[in-house]
């Protein structure tokens, strides 16, 4: 079972260069952010295909991010939360707006398990 792990600027980087690597994007103030961690965690809870897949939360309006923004500068036009993106080798593979297990979950077959 894999858990959702709470990122910031000290370790972002990290996860980020694991081997598969889930990453939502949101803020504290946000109520579709909060649903979608809820049930995120609550599917981890119980999974077992996902595994070797890491997961995190990285708030974006916590302090100690300007690296991360610098070097994703895409984070600065986000419009919409929560924002998930799914990284293999340190690279972004697949990003998609709002949550859905069943959306994540095909995402990940696609570039884990197909590709």
């Amino acid at each position: 079972m894999s858990k959702l792990e709470h990122l910031d600027g000290t370790n972002v980087a990290d996860f980020l260069a694991a081997p598969a690597a889930v990453l939502m994007l949101g803020k504290s103030d946000c109520e579709a952010c909060a649903r979608w961690t809820e049930e995120l965690e609550g599917f981890l809870a119980s999974d077992s295909e996902w595994s070797d897949v890491r997961f995190g939360k990285l708030l974006l309006d916590k302090g100690g991010l300007i690296a991360f923004k610098r070097g994703n500068p895409w984070v600065a036009e986000l419009d919409v939360l929560p924002f998930n993106v799914i990284y293999k080798s340190g690279e972004k593979q697949s990003e998609f707006a709002g949550s859905g297990v069943p959306r994540l979950e095909n995402r990940l077959r696609m570039i884990l398990r197909e590709g």
